[in-house]
């Protein structure tokens, strides 16, 4: 009895696990926002993956964003890598989500970056 009602446990947990992993679709850009804390200037800017964004003093490269196919306005999580003046170091390498900034956030004393939405950049933009 209690093999079998481990058994229906697992099978159970297993398969709700498969279903609540959502699947994702890939956009060719992300919406981004930049703010200067000292000056409290806000900027917002697209960026096409593959790309680098000079913002102040920082590099912002997009290697992807993804959205959720069940809801593609809702989130977005986008990989990037900053740093800063050239720097051989990263300020931040990896992954931000749109609807959780601080869950991993960039740690900057001055500037702050997060991800708004993927997005269809445009090439002829800005």
């Amino acid at each position: 009895m209690k093999n079998l009602i481990f058994f229906l446990f697992f099978f159970i947990s297993f398969f709700t696990s498969i279903n609540a992993q959502e699947q994702t679709n890939i956009a060719d850009g992300a919406l981004l926002r930049g703010l200067d804390k000292v000056s409290g200037e806000v900027i917002d800017f697209g960026l096409k993956s593959g790309d680098t964004y000079i913002l102040w003093k920082l590099e912002i490269k997009l290697s992807e964003c993804r959205y959720p196919v069940s809801n593609p306005v809702g989130d977005a999580f986008a990989h990037l890598t900053i740093s800063q003046d050239s720097s051989e170091s990263d300020l931040f390498r990896g992954w931000m989500i749109a609807s959780s900034p601080a869950l991993n956030p960039l740690e900057h004393s001055r500037y702050d970056v997060w991800v708004l939405r993927c997005a269809m950049v445009s090439t002829s933009a800005e």
